[in-house]
This record gives structure tokens, C-alpha cells and sequence, in this order.
């Protein structure tokens, strides 16, 4: 499959459903996109490589859960970024390429 640029994975946030040909990253990337807490967080909350960690911290920043996210930022070996909420979304997304 064609990677698609962020523009275009965010028109795909209309469809109810993410393509089948997401990875599990990029799935979880989309339901977070889309709004969907809770389905970004179930694919990601049981997996153990440093991305999903990222994706997790993300999560329970984007959810105001400051600590939670701090667990996370650390378990993953990052900072708290100094990004608006919208572009660390971004930054994943693109760093998401170079696993």
C-alpha cells in the first residue's frame, strides 16, 4: 500500500472504520485522530515496544491524564514534548515510518 501523506490519512477519519491495511500503530494513530479515546487506547495499552509506549504517553496526555502520560513518556524514553497536542499527533505520524 501507498504511504499516505498526513492530509490524506485524515480524510480517511469520514470512513467508520480504518483500512484493514493499517499496521497496529497506524490504526491506533487513526482512532485517536478521529476522536476515538478509548479504541486508540485498547490497541495500544497491551503492547510493549517503544512506539506503542509513545502512542500510550500520547494518549494519556491528549486525555489530560498528566502523570499517566508521564509513565508512559518515560517507559518509551522521551520527554513530555513541548508540542501542541495536534502536532505531536503529527510527529507521530511521520515518525511512525521509520520503524
Amino acid at each position: 500500500m501507498k504511504k499516505l501523506s498526513a492530509d490524506e490519512f485524515k480524510a480517511s477519519f469520514s470512513h467508520s472504520e480504518p483500512s484493514q491495511e493499517l499496521t497496529t500503530h497506524e490504526k491506533a494513530l487513526w482512532f485517536a485522530g478521529k476522536g476515538d479515546w478509548e479504541t486508540a487506547h485498547q490497541i495500544v495499552q497491551d503492547m510493549n515496544d517503544q512506539f506503542s509506549s509513545r502512542i500510550h504517553a500520547f494518549l494519556h496526555r491528549q486525555e489530560g491524564d498528566i502523570s499517566n502520560a508521564r509513565y508512559w513518556y518515560n517507559k518509551a524514553g522521551v520527554n513530555i514534548p513541548a508540542l501542541s497536542i495536534a502536532e505531536e499527533w503529527e510527529e507521530l505520524f511521520n515518525e511512525q515510518d521509520n520503524l
